[in-house]
């Protein structure tokens, strides 16, 4: 079962869900879905279901195991995912197998873009410019970064970006901790 609780707070993060938002959907307290987000209490099937609910996921979700393994990715693999209503374009370039704890992301930002609502999570980001430039705000500080710049902060902290220029859009190398997507 550790992989059907690991997997439901990969999804709750990706979602960009807090326990408590959880809680609110789902009618179960914080205290227990923090529990089982840690392994330390039992899930009923009807519990998960109601959390698959939530989720948006079938249950049956929980219960894939990944067995598409690659470490190489060539660029006509690559995946391009957007989260619904950002326009940020995020290009998967890293391997894909179980376990694995880095989430390597090319991510293009558009002109003009704004600036987002700031989140935190568990884990560590780290983003290198590529092209153009973007804002980076980490606990209400903004670092201005161009080409060539690199930032790395514990994602615990308040953050969120933007692309301040009208014209350019932004790419950006980022290799995140917890891993937010899956194939």
């Amino acid at each position: 079962m550790e992989h059907v609780y690991k997997k439901i707070r990969e999804l709750r993060i990706q979602q960009e869900l807090t326990l408590k938002d959880l809680s609110e959907k789902s009618g179960f307290s914080v205290s227990f879905l923090s529990q089982v987000e840690r392994g330390n209490s039992s899930l009923a099937i009807t519990s998960l279901q109601k959390i698959a609910e939530c989720l948006g996921v079938p249950i049956t979700y929980f219960f894939e195991v990944e067995k598409d393994v690659t470490y190489h990715t060539p660029i006509a693999k690559r995946q391009t995912l957007q989260i619904e209503g950002s326009p940020v374009k995020y290009v998967r370039i890293g391997g894909n197998f179980p376990d694995r704890a880095l989430e390597p992301l090319l991510n293009v930002l558009p002109p003009g873009q704004t600036k987002h609502v700031a989140f935190q999570h568990p884990g560590e980001e780290f983003y290198y410019v590529v092209k153009g430039c973007v804002t980076i705000v980490v606990d209400e500080t903004e670092y201005c970064l161009e080409q060539g710049d690199t930032i790395h902060f514990p994602s615990s902290l308040l953050h969120t970006w933007y692309n301040p220029s009208t014209v350019e859009e932004a790419e950006i190398l980022s290799v995140l901790t917890p891993v937010i997507f899956r194939t």
